[in-house]
């Protein structure tokens, strides 16, 4: 595992355009301010430019509009996010000053099954992309979305009593936990 203390956010709220959908105000005591990510999603590491994009969003709408919020500690907050091997998935909370604060590795094994099956529908879905075949672009899509339900829940009951976050912001953290765990 790389040394994060050093690194900076992929994204950070107060560096990036905010035209997308309305954010939610920086000074909330749940909001995520940037996101970093272990060097294996770094753009030049052989990420392919779709899983990039994924990654890119995804770290956008968390900082957007998370609502993320370790139990007895105050934001807003600046997420690390690396895995070692398949043992677990660490989520090392920093203040906005970069300061870390907290740190808790959830187990990868309860998601194996869902990673899979998201690696599969990744697959399927470029695949109907590069065909243009829209019927299965959204059927595939679908798909991916109760995948999506279903993985958040899953991370909402690992983390529980440890990680307050709404589902939108576990969705999206599923996303990320998929693309860290395909490059390692």
């Amino acid at each position: 595992m790389q040394d994060m203390d050093q690194s900076k956010p992929l994204h950070h709220r107060k560096e990036r355009d905010l035209l997308a959908e309305p954010a939610l105000p920086m000074d909330r005591p749940d909001a995520l301010t940037g996101v970093v990510l272990a060097s294996a999603l770094d753009p030049a590491a052989g990420t392919s430019p779709n899983r990039q994009n994924d990654r890119d969003q995804a770290i956008f709408d968390l900082c957007q509009t998370a609502r993320f919020r370790p139990i007895g500690l105050s934001g807003p907050f600046i997420l690390h996010l690396s895995v070692a091997g398949h043992q677990g998935l660490s989520f090392e909370v920093h203040s906005e000053e970069n300061v870390p604060l907290y740190t808790y590795v959830v187990s990868l094994k309860p998601f194996s099954r869902l990673i899979k099956d998201y690696d599969l529908m990744i697959e399927s879905f470029d695949a109907a992309m590069e065909e243009g075949n829209r019927s299965r672009i959204q059927a595939i899509d679908m798909g991916r979305r109760g995948l999506h339900d279903e993985a958040a829940d899953l991370l909402m009951a690992r983390l529980d009593g440890k990680i307050a976050m709404d589902r939108a912001t576990a969705r999206r953290l599923f996303t990320l936990i998929c693309l860290l765990v395909r490059r390692t």
